[in-house]
């Protein structure tokens, strides 16, 4: 029931009493209008002929695959070299390769995802970028269907929309998984993918 408050201008305490009642209601009814709406965002990408999702926070930029890029000796067949962004090196890793899904063909469309991570600077090859993807988190899910590429460790639920599954692809994950950090191909290693 609202009160008119004109009928309150010769009482000023329940004039604000009622200011304040409606100012809370206000505000009450925002913060429940943006618990509605909140949403996860993440970078969409390609690996062969699959769509997975990186959170936001995990990617730091998306860059086209670079003119020139230098092998490192004693790398994994994984390791694509090292490129110059903008004064820093910053290492190129095939992620289809290190998953087992066959090597990166790059094209106009390959790009790559820069990890946001302070430990591990990491340039991750994918076949495309699709951009920022939305979702509510009611289209959050638990499961996925199973992906041709073997990345079940890396992943950490899926979001649904229109009979799509996105994975979500956890990128910190990657980066500090043990075989990832072992990018160096000495005898011992030689041969494992």
């Amino acid at each position: 029931m609202s009160i008119d408050l004109r009928t309150l201008r010769e009482q000023p305490f329940e004039l604000l009493t009622e200011l304040e009642r409606r100012a809370r209601a206000a505000v009450a009814g925002q913060e429940r209008a943006a618990e509605l709406e909140r949403e996860w965002v993440g970078v969409g990408f390609r690996l062969g002929s699959e769509s997975f999702l990186a959170a936001r926070r995990d990617v730091r930029e998306v860059l086209p695959f670079p003119d020139h890029v230098t092998r490192v000796p004693g790398a994994k067949s994984w390791v694509i070299g090292l490129a110059n962004v903008r004064g820093h090196l910053l290492p190129l890793l095939d992620l289809k390769l290190f998953l087992g899904g066959g090597p990166i063909d790059a094209n106009r469309n390959t790009r790559v995802l820069t990890v946001n991570n302070r430990e591990v600077p990491a340039g991750l090859v994918v076949d495309e970028v699709f951009g920022f993807r939305r979702f509510q988190d009611h289209e959050q899910v638990e499961s996925w269907p199973p992906t041709v590429i073997r990345c079940d460790k890396f992943l950490s639920g899926a979001y649904r929309r229109d009979g799509d599954s996105w994975p979500v692809f956890s990128l910190q994950s990657l980066v500090e998984s043990p075989h990832f950090l072992q990018a160096a191909a000495g005898p011992a290693a030689a041969g494992v993918q």
